[in-house]
């Protein structure tokens, strides 16, 4: 972007609007907040701040966009960079006069019109973009009303029309910047359009369930309640090209039906394959275009004060009638009507198992919290439905519970392979591909349980033979014999050291007062080097890496050593700059709260805000790891932070401790080895009967495990 550009362009609001953060370019780097300040120290190139508010430094967003562009720094796309910016104006181009609805309405709509011609909307008059949009919607069905509603048109529909071509040059297509645009609509203040829609990994989840993937070319589609057409779209994304497919779509809200309309229009879903009416109802698109082989809907939120279940099954069982043989229903509902118990032989119960008799109901999944963003309490599940001819029909019922599992992609990923073989075998099950997260179960075990969960209550079969499982029996084996170990080196280890600990300790005379030093006094001297931890992202940290990970949580005890470790390929390449600890080095922090340790083996990566200290060997008079580790505890225990304070009242570097000489530094560091050496055999005791109880917990738990008559073993 050339500085005669920026000078003259008409979508750049007022100065302020631009000026960003350091947190805020970190957010648009798609880096750590710590790295752009990093950049503005090591590169002399990187912009200077344009101003100072409250202290922080405020830059030119234009400037630093430019200068990641050109240097090829952060992890961002280029495009997504130039799209980013362009929002960052729309956000600012909101007003009073122009809410957040009134702007994203007439921007979807020039992108839409840019689309229909395949022309720039930007450096025409706005009586002739205005000419161009009424004979495009000469009914006023979708666009030519969203861009009469601008105020001023003369200066902002000009403008706007320009913001929506810089979007779709930095897109590639007018579809994806009017994907970006709404993807905006929350920070952009427009609730109305997001409050009840379902997070979009979630989007993705329902079309790939759905399976148009594999629906047959020029199948009708449709989704009821379609609100601001993210599952509609999503299912056209996900549908192979040239499928020929035709879209229905239904919405109370007129704004919201118009919107559908662009928005399918935008991906070249042309009239005579798109119908989107306004209401509940579908009865006159299925007039028209006929049953749909494939209806996704997610219903309407509803408070669970005010909620009936019976209301909720009726729309459900209104969605079935639209299925014809060998048609397919999904349906994202709430959870405790669609999965939970309910009253036993009551009318919501006998409609919810009617759906099983006529084998309508496939598959019933309860999912994760956070399915709504807006509605975070809001628990609910997804039903599967297909009507098929009476000699086709199994008698079984796929029943799913991820209600506990993160809602990320890979667990929808590994749910909807799961639906996909259930759907390919006939809704009958195929053994050589066991479902991973639910299980088949006949329906008329359901139906001859009035009231019951449509939740399973076992484990699936497959979980039986994954490899944790199958080694549950050799791994509590092998805990056994490594509790006997150690139970025989305690024998031998009380044969070495003496019967009773004995410090011998005794109060210091008054005319030898020691010495005392600070950390900050032990680095002025070299005594003692200090080395910063490293800011590892959590995903990078597995149980299975190569190098183990000293955080806080380890220092204070609150994860198991080695319980946390980094590949190496990974830290050697995304962490270059990473340094290993050496064996005797402290490893210190003061945050929650203060925790020091000692790694005694060395070759750990440290994590912030934890830091090391590591003691210089030739240090005169000499600093014992064990002894400084120790004397620091004491130390820190004195001035630990009192109820209500941010920080402890002084900083580990200031905290006073003794400095003893030699020999009295050698005896304590003796006594010390002596009680570490007792604790450790201690730890590990606990920590093999902790594994112990545990692993067979969990197999007792999920039923894999058993208990063989004790005394028949001893014999």
């Amino acid at each position: 972007m050339s500085t005669a550009r920026e000078a003259t362009s008409p979508i750049v609001p007022e100065t302020p609007a631009w000026r960003i953060t350091y947190a805020e370019i970190a957010a648009l780097a798609q880096v750590q907040r710590p790295v752009p300040t990093t950049w503005s120290r090591r590169h002399a190139d990187f912009p200077a701040p344009v101003a100072h508010e409250d202290g922080r430094p405020l830059f030119d967003a234009r400037a630093v966009v430019d200068w990641l562009t050109s240097t090829g720094r952060g992890n961002a796309d280029p495009r997504h960079l130039r799209a980013e910016l362009a929002l960052h104006t729309l956000a600012a181009w909101r007003t009073p006069a122009l809410s957040a609805s009134v702007l994203l309405a007439a921007l979807t709509a020039l992108l839409c019109l840019r689309q229909q011609y395949d022309a720039p909307v930007s450096g025409r008059d706005w009586p002739v973009l205005m000419a161009k949009a009424a004979g495009l919607d000469s009914e006023d069905q979708f666009l030519l009303a969203e861009l009469r509603a601008i105020p001023d048109p003369a200066r902002t529909g000009p403008a706007l029309a320009a913001l929506a071509d810089e979007l779709t040059e930095a897109a590639y297509t007018p579809a994806e910047a009017f994907d970006w645009v709404l993807d905006a609509r929350r920070r952009l203040g427009s609730h109305d359009l997001a409050a009840d829609e379902p997070a979009p990994a979630v989007i993705r989840a329902l079309a790939a369930l759905s399976g148009i993937d594999a629906l047959a070319g020029e199948s009708v589609v449709a989704t009821p309640w379609a609100r601001s057409g993210d599952l509609l779209a999503a299912l056209y994304d996900r549908a192979p090209e040239g499928s020929g497919h035709t879209y229905l779509a239904a919405d109370p809200d007129p704004a919201r039906v118009r919107l559908v309309r662009r928005r399918m229009l935008v991906r070249g879903v042309y009239e005579f394959q798109l119908d989107v009416l306004r209401g509940e109802d579908l009865s006159a698109s299925v007039d028209e275009w006929g049953y749909p082989d494939l209806l996704v809907c997610v219903l309407p939120y509803e408070a669970a004060e005010t909620r009936s279940a019976q209301a909720v099954l009726e729309s459900v069982q209104a969605l079935t009638d639209y299925l014809a043989p060998g048609s397919t229903a999904v349906v994202l509902g709430p959870a405790d009507v669609l999965a939970g118990p309910l009253p036993r032989h009551g009318e919501a119960d006998r409609l919810r198992r009617s759906f099983l008799r006529p084998g309508l109901l496939k598959a019933s999944i309860s999912l994760p919290d956070g399915v709504l963003p807006y509605r975070p309490g809001y628990r609910t599940a997804i039903w599967v439905l297909a009507r098929t001819a009476e000699e086709e029909r199994k008698g079984l019922v796929l029943l799913g519970d991820i209600s506990a599992r993160p809602l990320t992609r890979p667990v929808l990923d590994a749910l909807a392979e799961d639906m996909a073989i259930w759907r390919s075998s006939g809704w009958r099950g195929d053994r050589r591909h066991e479902p991973r997260n639910a299980v088949i179960v006949p329906a008329k075990d359901l139906d001859d349980r009035p009231g019951t969960a449509f939740a399973p209550n076992q484990r699936p079969t497959e979980a039986r033979y994954t490899r944790g499982v199958v080694e549950r029996p050799a791994r509590i084996s092998d805990l056994e014999r490594r509790l006997a170990e150690l139970q025989e080196q305690g024998r031998a280890q009380r044969a070495n050291l003496r019967a009773a600990l004995r410090i011998q300790a005794v109060l210091r005379p008054e005319d030898q007062p020691v010495p005392r030093t600070t950390v900050r006094r032990l680095l002025e001297q070299r005594r003692v080097r200090r080395r910063p931890g490293h800011r590892i992202a959590p995903e990078h940290l597995t149980p299975e890496g190569h190098y183990p990970v000293l955080g806080p949580d380890e220092i204070l005890g609150t994860v198991r050593l080695g319980s946390r470790r980094i590949d190496r390929g990974l830290l050697l390449t995304a962490y270059e700059h990473a340094q290993f600890t050496e064996p005797g080095d402290i490893v210190v922090t003061a945050s929650p709260r203060f925790g020091v340790l000692i790694d005694t083996e060395g070759l750990s990566v440290v994590t912030a805000p934890a830091r090391i200290l590591r003691v210089h060997p030739n240090a005169d008079p000499p600093v014992l790891p064990r002894v400084l580790a120790a004397l620091l505890r004491a130390a820190a225990a004195e001035h630990a932070r009192t109820s209500g304070a941010v920080r402890a009242s002084r900083s580990i570097e200031d905290l006073g401790i003794p400095d003893l000489g030699r020999q009295e530094a050698e005896r304590y560091d003796a006594v010390l080895a002596e009680i570490e050496t007792r604790a450790a055999l201690l730890r590990e005791q606990s920590a093999a009967l902790d594994d112990l109880a545990r692993i067979t917990a969990a197999g007792i738990a999920d039923g894999t495990l058993t208990m063989r008559n004790l005394s028949a073993t001893d014999e």
